[in-house]
């Protein structure tokens, strides 16, 4: 009998000690989301931008980012965790600690709903219900390995976050046009954007905003345009339906079947647009095709 109540006083001491010390958050929510980590990645952050007193801290990977909200005196510390499940569904874990409250939470929440606990799942299921909205307005399909368009393009090149991508293409569909309409240049197939440099920590790119044409001898010249030839390689291929701020969802569902699916690419996708974001219009009807390059091109 004293070995059990020594086993036992053990077990419970060691609970106690791991539950009031060594854990490190005070609550977890757990939420399902029939999407990529990354689009679940991006909607944080632009949820987070949002909300009164609220600061990203730190993103570790696109799986991880921690996030500080202040309520009145309380400081809660949100960790959040993203897993794949699937190549169109991830499952969210958030670790959710205050900062200067953590030993009273753990002593409260044991014997019924605090005020804390109340307030923190509100919170989530807000950032749920703004995910689900989002995801109601935008179809990603993956199709398969493909092969880019080849022609010859006049480009701009531009720099900027992901989510200011579409205000420059919108900024320069008409300079670049009514210039080439006004040098008398062919035009030879719809617009599209090409990455050459992708930050996924800053969420920042160099890209090329291209317009397709037909080669000439006598193309008119400006300082802010450029030529080229833009040759067909190999690629893993998505459809996107919605509105073009937020096409970079399927770059990250290629990323992922990618993975999955063990072929390697080259994080430098290319979006081919075929509607004109200037002109309107139902945004699920607005279609884009985006590749992303295969490193192997044999």
């Amino acid at each position: 009998m004293r070995k059990v109540v020594a086993i036992i006083s053990v077990l419970i001491t060691g609970f106690l000690t791991y539950y009031f010390f060594v854990k490190s958050y005070d609550y977890l929510i757990t939420i399902k989301a029939k999407t990529s980590v990354g689009t679940v990645n991006q909607s944080i952050k632009l949820w987070n931008g949002n909300l009164d007193s609220a600061t990203l801290l730190t993103q570790n990977t696109l799986n991880n980012l921690t996030q500080q909200i202040t309520i009145n005196d309380s400081i809660h510390l949100y960790d959040w965790n993203i897993k794949s499940l699937n190549d169109s569904s991830s499952v969210i874990n958030v670790y959710i600690k205050d900062i200067n409250n953590s030993f009273f939470n753990k002593i409260t929440m044991p014997f019924g709903h605090t005020n804390f606990e109340k307030r923190v799942t509100r919170t989530v299921i807000d950032f749920s219900n703004k995910l689900t909205e989002h995801l109601s307005k935008i179809k990603v399909r993956v199709q398969g390995i493909a092969s880019t368009p080849q022609t010859y393009c006049a480009y701009v090149s531009m720099t900027g976050l992901q989510i200011e991508k579409a205000r420059g293409m919108m900024k320069n569909y008409t300079f670049l046009s009514n210039f080439l309409y006004e040098g008398h240049v062919e035009m030879n197939g719809t617009p599209f954007i090409e990455i050459s440099r992708w930050n996924k920590e800053k969420d920042s790119i160099n890209y090329n905003f291209c317009f397709p044409i037909i080669k000439s001898d006598s193309l008119p010249k400006h300082h802010l345009i450029s030529y080229k030839q833009q040759e067909s390689v190999k690629a893993l291929k998505a459809t996107y339906n919605g509105n073009y701020i937020t096409s970079d969802r399927a770059w990250y569902a290629l990323l992922e079947h990618a993975e999955r699916n063990a072929i390697k690419v080259s994080e430098t996708p290319i979006e081919v647009f075929y509607n004109n974001p200037n002109f309107g219009g139902d945004e699920l009807q607005w279609n884009a095709e985006i590749f992303m390059p295969l490193i192997d091109q044999e």
